[in-house]
């Protein structure tokens, strides 16, 4: 994702000749180490394209395009920069805002999705981007904590009895958007992506890490994971799965977006490796090994997207909903491709627990021939009757998409 605001589309071409070591990250000594240089000369081609921001109006919505036999409203709007959903009691609606440090508390009174009322559940929390629920507790997190907030009866979190349960998360850098949920095991799963484009940092840096609630002690869950932002287990056969974000600055084809099944104890391969087990000739060898060695021992990605289209959240339909058991992507947005890709949200078919396929499910945020566009998917809440609620932090709307059978 970009770090850059630009009020019109503009595009710079920039050739990159990389023959020597790219320097690591710093803080951990054997990190810092210079690996082997490469040993061919690598020229990319890299375009930087910026689809112009378009203020949303009501009338935009006739643009955006559903599967047949659904339909797509504005659940809620005026909402500054929402990323992550969850739901809370029947009715409520969770929304973190990390610009503005808080999480709001959306609330539909009548049933017609439509959120009637907005109010402030959680104040003063600097970068708060992952929420969860669990047992009565409200729980988010930030680039370097996990806190907790005991709800009350009418869904608002009490100040008082907040407790923060981690502090020392590794610092995010470019990748700060931490997300969390607890797991059948009862842990609390935690991403944490990569401290900048292609380097090694921290050895919890480019990571899936678990922490167990009777301790708060974290370890290790799965690596190599430049920047799982959405993650989720499958409702039939319980696996994890996310996407994830390949770097920037390599062309605009490579490397790809990554579907992975997340496997205990396995290393996905970045920053040596992308897709299936493809090494990144960019890179210099580490130290002691090599690039290649790395991404034979790397578990490939399942199913490849295009470059740059940016995954934020990922969620599955549960049981008894009508796509039981596929998957939703929201695609932010490219800002590293000569042709804008993303800005949509697509269905990954599953079939016997694995991916066949995919298709549109939310899309049309980009206009007049893909130079503007008045929207940009980030997060996803998906009912138990599968009605489905997407954030778009570039308007501050909320998106309601239902089959057009439920009132």
């Amino acid at each position: 994702m970009s770090p850059f605001s630009i009020p019109e589309i503009m595009k710079y071409t920039t050739i990159f000749y990389l023959t020597a070591a790219i320097l690591l990250a710093k803080g951990n000594p054997a990190h810092s180490q210079k690996g082997i240089p490469p040993k061919d000369v690598v020229k990319i081609n890299t375009t930087t394209t910026y689809a112009q921001h378009v203020d949303f109006t009501p009338d935009l919505v006739k643009n955006l395009k559903v599967p047949a036999g659904w339909e797509v409203s504005i659940a809620a709007s005026g909402l500054g920069k929402p990323r992550m959903l969850f739901f809370g009691k029947p009715g409520e609606l969770y929304v973190t805002r990390r610009d503005a440090g808080d999480i709001l508390l959306l609330t539909d009174k009548n049933g017609d999705h439509k959120y009637d009322e907005v109010k402030t559940a959680v104040t003063d929390f600097k970068g708060v981007h992952g929420i969860t629920i669990k047992e009565g507790w409200l729980y988010g997190c930030n680039n370097n904590e996990v806190r907790r907030y005991k709800l009350k009866p009418d869904g608002s979190a009490d100040s008082d009895a907040r407790e923060i349960l981690i502090n020392d998360l590794p610092s995010g850098g470019q990748h700060s958007n931490r997300t969390i949920d607890f797991g059948a095991d009862g842990l609390l799963y935690i991403t944490v992506g990569s401290v900048c484009n292609d380097c090694v940092g921290d050895k919890e840096t480019a990571t899936i890490l678990t922490a167990d609630p009777k301790t708060w002690k974290r370890a290790i869950y799965a690596s190599g994971l430049r920047n799982t932002i959405g993650f989720d287990w499958h409702p039939q056969t319980g696996e994890l799965w996310g996407v994830d974000n390949g770097s920037d600055f390599k062309g605009d084809t490579w490397p790809p977006e990554e579907l992975n099944r997340l496997v205990k104890n396995t290393d996905y391969g970045f920053p040596f490796a992308y897709g299936k087990r493809e090494v990144d000739k960019t890179r210099e060898d580490p130290v002691g090994t090599t690039k290649e060695d790395i991404a034979k021992a790397s578990e490939p990605s399942v199913m490849e997207f295009p470059a740059h289209s940016a995954p934020i959240d990922f969620k599955f339909f549960g049981a008894g909903t009508p796509f039981s058991g596929d998957a939703l992507v929201c695609w932010h947005g490219s800002w590293n491709a000569t042709n804008v890709v993303g800005y949509k949200v697509e269905r990954i078919a599953f079939k016997n627990g694995q991916p066949s396929g995919s298709q549109d499910f939310l899309s049309g945020f980009l206009i007049n021939n893909n130079k503007e566009r008045f929207g940009r998917p980030s997060g996803l809440a998906i009912a138990n009757d599968g009605i489905v609620y997407i954030s778009d932090d570039a308007n501050g709307i909320i998106y309601c998409v239902k089959p057009t059978s439920k009132k």
